[in-house]
């Protein structure tokens, strides 16, 4: 009897992703950070629409880079309530311990 041979594809870790890269939620987070604040920003500067644009992009490109790549696997919002809640436990003096 032969043995059954199963190949895997190369793109099967891509299942659930925008253009195989990003997460649909990272995706949905950094367009619900970004785009409040691209339209806040573009229209309460009172410099002309060329520097907005350039002020604009200097600060919300980076934050939704940051919010489409995440943190340690987490996406932005849930590494800040894991962090916010480790935080208050560390604050209670509760030590955390490595099961190894």
């Amino acid at each position: 009897m032969e043995p059954i041979t199963i190949t895997i594809p190369a793109n099967y870790t891509e299942a659930g992703k925008i253009l195989g890269i990003f997460e649909l939620r990272k995706l949905i987070e950094a367009a619900v950070l970004c785009v409040p604040l691209l339209a806040l920003m573009l229209f309460s500067l009172p410099f002309a629409i060329t520097t907005n644009i350039i002020v604009s992009a200097v600060i919300v490109v980076p934050l939704g880079g940051f919010a489409l790549m995440g943190i340690h696997d987490y996406s932005l919002l849930n590494f800040i309530r894991v962090y916010l809640k480790w935080r208050k436990n560390s604050k209670e003096g509760v030590v955390l311990k490595d099961e190894n």
